[in-house]
């Protein structure tokens, strides 16, 4: 998880509003939003957390708690260190952002995650809801704090685990999942990146989050009744489904780093070449992969072999497996983040042929079509759903800095691909009758 150090105040509601609002519209009649499928939108503030029963508080988060700096974020919010006021103890306040609640299922996927948790008893490997606030723009969970990282991060640094800690890792996720199920919730989203350790001692207690994908069942009704007629499902379509969009998201953002990379000054083309140079020691005019690891040592780089290899193939649009000139220019520009208001502008207006301060659609395919002119429509219409976050069916300025200061979010892809595998594999299961899942609440079948 990313720690920028952000630092918010939880004095008042008005803490939590978006300071970046989008400049005033363009007069005239607003077209039609092609992108803004199954939306909620509404004259009155979505109540989220209705009749979600205990934990839910009528007062203000900032009344009993301060906020602190970012510990992480993900796919619909940020954790934020959070400091009750009378105790002093830390704990860590996840706040869900409204706006990023874009459809039914979104919202009926944090109200059950807030029940579930409120409806699991305390468990030493299990984090602890300990209240929930909801406002006119988040919805706010304050839970027990973490400070030891990611499961995932812990193996990565240690490069491998010896047998014995690794039954003890596994004997904590088999108790986390007997304990899950004897309440009759399966959590779904069983992976490293969600047991996060209580502190940074060597043996730490570890602790299963991120009930985001979790459902209610009935434990004395076998949830699979009938593995003989469960269908092979596609997994593999899924699979290439999300690699796709990861990918096309990644070519928009380069094709801005090209832009910027054609406006660099002398001064910058002369230090990225110099680099270049310095990386590519056969002088054959590519980069490779032994080439580049051994070039960010030299340059004093702390990036990790995993981080090294992933920022490899990220870079290598091609795919031929080293890094041209042009891709390393584009990579170099947002290592070191060399980007700045003019390069964006720049880049931002290569895409807004018309000045009109939007990126249209159609502008959107002009700017991605290939070498015959054509861009892939579904491609199109990815990228628009990713960077559009307002949905009005069109990319402001605002809305382009904000990819293009973001990188590639690996956890969000795992846990997009983890919601569309079971999306799919449920359904598929439940045509046949072999999988049955009920509410904990109203008791009722639910769909997945």
């Amino acid at each position: 998880m990313g720690n920028c150090n952000a630092c918010v105040r939880g004095e008042s509601e008005e803490d939590y509003k978006t300071s970046n609002s989008k400049k005033k519209r363009r007069s005239g009649e607003r077209k039609p939003n092609p992108y803004a499928e199954d939306q909620i939108r509404s004259p009155a503030p979505i109540r989220v957390l209705k009749d979600i029963i205990p934990l839910i508080h009528r007062s203000r988060i900032g009344d009993k708690y301060i906020l602190g700096r970012e510990l992480g974020r993900g796919e619909f919010g940020i954790t934020y260190l959070c400091t009750d006021r009378e105790s002093k103890e830390a704990l860590a306040c996840k706040s869900i952002s409204k706006r990023k609640l874009r459809t039914a299922v979104d919202v009926e996927d944090v109200r059950r995650e807030v029940a579930i948790m409120s409806t699991l008893p305390d468990h030493p490997n299990v984090v602890k809801l300990r209240a929930a606030y909801e406002d006119s723009e988040n919805v706010h969970l304050v839970m027990e704090l973490c400070e030891g990282g990611e499961l995932f991060d812990r193996i990565v640094a240690r490069g491998h685990y010896s047998e014995r800690a690794a039954a003890g890792v596994a004997r904590t996720i088999a108790e986390v999942v007997k304990m899950c199920h004897a309440n009759g919730v399966m959590h779904r989203d069983l992976k490293p990146e969600n047991f996060l350790f209580a502190n940074k001692k060597e043996h730490s207690p570890l602790k299963a989050i991120d009930f985001g994908l979790s459902v209610f069942f009935k434990p004395d009704h076998p949830w699979l009744q009938n593995a003989k007629k469960a269908p092979n499902v596609p997994l593999g379509d899924i699979v290439r489904t999300r690699l796709r969009q990861f990918s096309v998201m990644n070519r928009f953002k380069k094709k801005a780093l090209r832009v910027i990379a054609e406006h660099l000054s002398l001064e910058e083309v002369e230090v990225i070449r110099d680099m270049f140079a310095l990386m590519d020691t056969d002088k054959d005019g590519k980069v490779t992969y032994e080439e580049l690891r051994a070039g960010l040592r030299k340059v004093g780089s702390q990036l990790a072999e995993p981080e090294i290899k992933m920022l490899m193939e990220v870079a290598d649009v091609d795919g031929n497996g080293v890094l041209d000139y042009g891709e390393f220019v584009a990579v170099t520009i947002h290592l070191q983040r060399m980007e700045n208001e003019d390069h964006f502008r720049r880049a931002f207006m290569f895409f807004d042929k018309d000045g009109s301060g939007y990126i249209e659609s159609n502008e959107l395919r002009e700017g991605l079509a290939d070498d015959s002119g054509e861009a892939d429509t579904d491609v199109l219409n990815d990228i628009m759903r990713e960077v559009d976050t307002d949905k009005d069916g069109r990319i402001s300025y605002e809305e382009f800095v904000a990819m293009m200061k973001t990188g590639t979010d690996w956890r969000k892809a795992s846990r997009q691909y983890s919601r569309e595998r079971f999306k799919s594999l449920s359904l598929n299961l439940m045509k046949d009758g072999s999988l049955q899942l009920h509410d904990g609440i109203t008791g009722q079948a639910i769909a997945v």
